[in-house]
């Protein structure tokens, strides 16, 4: 099944969005949004990934990302996907509090889609779109700090703790960025 949005430049930066099916609200608890920040964290170090900006909201990912010459960034996000369905699936089979009607969102998803096979926790492709101009790099920067002060999480964008909005203040945030000129 093939994607409008591709990847066309392997040395390219790329807006991309990654979305958890049904929009469901993940990523409220810490153990749950820690499996990415450690997922990405390995993808930075042993894959390639190179993060200029990123914000973790409940039911999905915004980043701007690249990868180092000679790596694919679409492998990278197939990698980082698998691995963390799993690795979520396992951890809400842990968490005490009932989370049952997730695994059953998740199990149900996965019985609709011919190429998974027992939970699909994100919803297919990542929605790559190049940044070709400043005037969309700022646009998209500003897109992915300001979204969860527009859904009230946050009163200032350097307050959300699952986005590089801090280390784009002087400060540091929990996944090293490189710095958009």
């Amino acid at each position: 099944m093939g994607f409008k949005y591709k990847i066309t430049n392997d040395n390219g930066i790329y807006f991309v969005t990654t979305t958890v099916v049904g929009w469901v609200d993940i990523f409220t608890r810490r153990e749950l949004s820690e499996i990415i920040i450690d997922s990405l964290k390995f993808c930075q170090k042993e894959k390639g990934l190179i993060i200029y900006a990123w914000c973790l909201m409940p039911s999905h990912l915004h980043m701007m990302v690249s990868a180092v010459d000679g790596k694919n960034l679409s492998d990278i996000m197939r990698d980082f996907k698998k691995f963390t369905s799993k690795k979520l699936i396992a951890t809400l089979g842990q968490i005490n509090e009932s989370r049952d009607w997730l695994i059953d969102k998740f199990s149900f998803a996965a019985r609709t889609h011919s190429k998974t096979e027992e939970f699909k926790v994100w919803q297919d492709g990542f929605h790559p779109i190049s940044i070709e101009t400043n005037l969309f790099k700022e646009q998209k920067l500003n897109y992915i700090h300001q979204n969860p002060v527009k859904a009230g999480l946050v009163n200032e964008p350097e307050h959300y703790n699952y986005s590089s909005a801090i280390n784009y203040c002087g400060g540091l945030g929990l996944l090293e960025v490189v710095f958009l000129e």
